[in-house]
């Protein structure tokens, strides 16, 4: 029997009312592993980390599409039975990018992407001052992006995420996503919640449509733990800061001691073997040897 594909598999995780699906962000080979070591049934690629990582830049709309699509098709084909939800900023332009964007995300193997509302020059949706497009801008994305898919003969989940809340109020923020929902998008984002009574209600206002939660700690949004945003009605959580937090203090806190001591510190995790068999060191061998290869006949 036939193994189904990410996109398919995510559907089927998100027709399950009584369960939420969860997904730790991350933004490179390593992370990625690392998560999948884990046993998540679900990654997300956060943006703002792969900005970051990718460009020691914040998340202010610096990076393009091709930079985005070729970090999300690494981490989707690390395995492909994981679905990959990525982030995919405003689409990237006006309606032939959002067509390009969502066609060349769903080449890469990506299950989900999300599309915004904000202004092309957009920034982290946890930050102030965030300039949006117009409903009827903002829609045509979404027929865009419904398009594309419709086109490519392919699957893709398509969430709509709208900003709107911040600057518009919900009244318009639910306005916004009822419309991407009426036009073909499979889940609503509704970002910056900033009451767990306004999380319940856009889970209620817009059912039986799947919720996704961003889970930004330190964000405008409450802290919701997965059991607590399950409860209010949540399908999807992310995790975008899942490795991107962590890393930062221990790198800081290891360039620090080595500044300090000239000694780096000695990791708690093993050496260099350990490291190299979360990113698949093991199954390098066993397709090497597969082949009859004598590269690494005597081990490693």
């Amino acid at each position: 029997m036939a193994t189904p594909s990410p996109v398919t598999r995510l559907r089927e995780l998100l027709k399950v009312e009584n369960r939420i699906v969860v997904c730790p962000g991350v933004y490179d080979g390593l992370t990625a592993r690392i998560a999948l070591q884990a046993g998540f049934e679900a990654l997300y690629m956060t943006g703002a980390g792969t900005t970051a990582s990718k460009l020691g830049q914040p998340d202010l709309g610096v990076i393009t599409l091709n930079e985005m699509r070729e970090n999300a098709e690494m981490i989707a084909n690390l395995d492909p039975s994981t679905p990959v939800i990525a982030d995919a900023d405003t689409g990237f332009g006006g309606s032939l990018m959002v067509h390009r964007t969502v066609t060349e995300y769903i080449r890469a193997g990506v299950a989900a992407l999300h599309l915004e509302d904000q202004q092309t020059t957009k920034r982290c949706g946890h930050l102030r001052n965030k300039q949006l497009v117009s409903e009827n801008e903002y829609l045509s994305r979404v027929r865009a992006a419904v398009n594309a898919r419709k086109l490519s003969g392919r699957d893709i989940v398509l969430i709509a995420r709208t900003d709107a809340l911040a600057t518009l109020g919900y009244d318009q923020a639910l306005s916004r996503l009822k419309g991407a929902i009426e036009l073909g998008m499979d889940v609503a984002f509704l970002e910056g919640v900033t009451s767990q009574d306004q999380a319940r209600q856009v889970c209620k206002d817009l059912k039986p449509t799947p919720v996704l939660f961003n889970a930004v700690a330190g964000g405008v949004s409450p802290d919701l733990s997965v059991a607590e945003a399950q409860e209010l009605g949540f399908r999807l959580i992310i995790f975008p800061g899942f490795a991107l937090g962590p890393v930062y203090g221990a790198v800081s806190a290891a360039a620090q001691h080595l500044k300090e001591t000239g000694s780096p510190l000695v990791s708690e995790q093993g050496g260099p073997r350990e490291l190299f068999n979360v990113v698949g060191l093991r199954e390098a061998l066993a397709v090497d040897m597969a082949s009859g290869g004598g590269n690494f006949a005597g081990g490693v």
